[in-house]
């Protein structure tokens, strides 16, 4: 008999169709009841896969859940802990998407300390013609910038700068025994010796407003904030005015704490580049995340232990 599995989300196409010959597919659309959507299958349902997370009364409601494999690196959408105490194993997409979303932050580190998108939207609107050539920018070579978390994404991030002659510093729990780049304990001194931050932790109640208004304005009026976290590690009101006031030089956003909605203040902030949560979003890494679901699932109903569990 094939394994009753529960799909929470959209799923990608070619996951769909790797899933169906191998499992009885029961979905669950974004806010439906499970009780009153499946009430025959839920004692049923042994493995979930999911693009938008598993909470607890969720995991409660299927008695013979064995396995949650998730689309992403992040987990903060699983209830993890409650997961694993039930002995339900959870999985995830840890590394291949690290060297899109490394990309994606310099990028956006670029394009504020260079205001490419600014110096677009200059040439498109005839101002290059009509007032001559624009203020100069900003370099990073020579410079140093902090990066907050130094996990698979942080240390990419770190390899693919040095190339640009940064100097790299990070701030994590604890100090990485693998690397030579310096280490902070104390992230407001990062952001007071760090041109720029680069924000790539986990989402959840441990890093919650890590980015405050004393990290801002350590970094100061020159320095820039790039966050391809989540938007729940900075404090957002504290940063809009931060910008607002030019405590805060620039910063570069793929994430937000209320997405898709944006705090409007940022729209005609000409030293603020915004991005739609694109960090893992290129075909192939997208591909790539999605064969892992239906793999870490795949390799579960084969006694096999899953090549991503968290």
């Amino acid at each position: 008999m094939k394994p009753d599995v529960l799909v929470v989300g959209r799923q990608m196409p070619h996951v769909q169709a790797a899933l169906k010959p191998a499992y009885t597919l029961h979905t669950l659309t974004d806010g439906a009841d499970l009780q009153a959507s499946l009430p025959e299958a839920a004692p049923r349902i042994r493995g979930i896969i999911t693009t938008t997370g598993a909470r607890a009364p969720l995991i409660d409601a299927l008695p013979a859940l064995e396995i949650i494999s998730s689309f992403g690196v992040g987990t903060d959408s699983v209830d993890v802990a409650h997961a694993k105490s039930r002995g339900i194993v959870v999985c995830n997409t840890p590394d291949v998407l690290d060297d899109d979303v490394a990309n994606l932050a310099i990028v956006l580190l670029l394009s504020v300390t260079r205001k490419l998108v600014a110096y677009d939207r200059y040439v498109r609107e005839g101002r290059w013609v009509k007032e001559g050539a624009p203020p100069l920018t900003r370099g990073i070579a020579g410079k140093q910038v902090g990066i907050v978390g130094f996990g698979r994404i942080g240390k990419a991030i770190a390899a693919k700068l040095s190339v640009f002659g940064c100097d790299i510093a990070y701030h994590a729990r604890t100090p990485k025994p693998d690397t030579q780049h310096r280490y902070y304990a104390d992230l407001v001194a990062l952001a007071k010796d760090s041109a720029a931050l680069i924000v790539i932790v986990p989402g959840g109640a441990a890093t919650d407003k890590l980015i405050d208004r004393k990290v801002m304005d350590a970094l100061g009026p020159e320095g820039v904030l790039i966050n391809v976290a989540r938007g729940s590690v900075v404090d957002e009101p504290a940063m809009v005015a931060a910008l607002a006031e030019g405590r805060l030089g620039g910063a570069g956003l793929d994430v937000f704490e209320a997405e898709p909605k944006v705090p409007e203040a940022l729209f005609a902030m000409e030293n603020v580049v915004l991005q739609p949560h694109q960090g893992s979003a290129t075909v192939e890494t997208r591909r790539a995340m999605g064969d892992l679901t239906v793999a870490n699932l795949a390799a579960h109903f084969a006694g096999k232990k899953p090549p991503a569990t968290v």
